[in-house]
């Protein structure tokens, strides 16, 4: 993220054996960013003892600086990234209060890149992916000039066609990392490690696509071992692009016209999907 400045502390007592902190400073961050994301991070690590993704833990958090336990990085593997489809299963299976719920014990919004968004727990999910996921960064497009004014059309009625309930199932709100794309994965030696996540309560399916959208090493293992933990609904690969939407219109709000063409098919196939 842009204006931030990371770094490594130093151990806090001289001859400390200890792994150093990773440090993330930002001075003109929005108004509790960092403490958003520490909300999330704990949420999430409170999944781990029930056999959730193994969480970056939080050191300390104060106004425009967080401190991370540090993570070494290594090369993935096939049994690693099984083991996070598995565990990927768990943490979406300690559940949230409602979709759109924000993380236990946080009441503010969370942050997509510098984005904030909304977490207002609503009872459907259709009715919050819409208003609080989808239409607010088609909203930011169409003024940045990334959507034309016929796919603003096209994605404003779709929207209201989620809205109303078209896609809505009886999944419970899961647990969501909420911006789970590659380079929030990281591969340690002793497993996967997520890191800097958007939290909230939300559908399985949507963390999942947007592992798809970035890629993400042995992604296919990934699928298989998070279906062989809980086993995904019949058409839940036709229902990528639904939960593509989301970090779609997000980087059609900040990264170009090309996000925008991509967000517009994704919408196209997402009307072509059965009722």
């Amino acid at each position: 993220m842009r204006g931030i400045v990371s770094r490594r502390a130093p151990a806090e007592t001289e001859g400390h054996d200890g792994p150093v902190s990773h440090v993330k400073t930002n001075p003109e961050a929005p108004d509790r960013f960092f403490e958003a994301e520490a909300a999330g991070l704990r949420w999430l690590a409170d999944a781990e003892p029930t056999g959730g993704v193994r969480v970056v833990r939080v050191d300390a958090v104060a106004p425009g600086r967080i401190d991370l336990e540090a993570i070494t990085e290594t090369r993935p593997t096939v049994e690693a990234a099984r083991a996070f489809g598995a565990a990927l299963a768990a943490t979406h299976a300690a559940g949230a209060e409602a979709f759109g719920a924000p993380p236990s014990g946080w009441n503010g919004p969370t942050y997509i890149g510098r984005r904030p968004q909304a977490t207002r727990p609503r009872a459907s999910w259709g009715a919050f992916y819409a208003e609080q996921r989808v239409r607010p960064f088609v909203d930011i497009a169409a003024v940045a000039g990334t959507v034309t004014d016929r796919e603003r059309g096209i994605l404003d009625s779709l929207c209201d066609e989620i809205a109303a309930g078209r896609f809505d199932d009886d999944a419970r709100p899961a647990r969501l990392h909420g911006d789970l794309w590659a380079g929030n994965v990281l591969f340690s030696p002793s497993g996967v490690v997520l890191i800097d996540p958007a939290a909230h309560g939300g559908h399985p399916e949507t963390d999942l696509a947007m592992l798809a959208l970035f890629g993400c090493p042995f992604l296919d293992d990934v699928l298989s071992a998070y279906d062989a933990a809980a086993p995904l609904r019949e058409g839940w690969e036709a229902r990528v692009p639904l939960h593509q939407l989301h970090p779609l219109a997000v980087h059609a709000a900040g990264h170009g016209r090309s996000y925008g063409v991509a967000l517009a098919r994704a919408a196209e196939a997402t009307l072509r999907l059965p009722d």
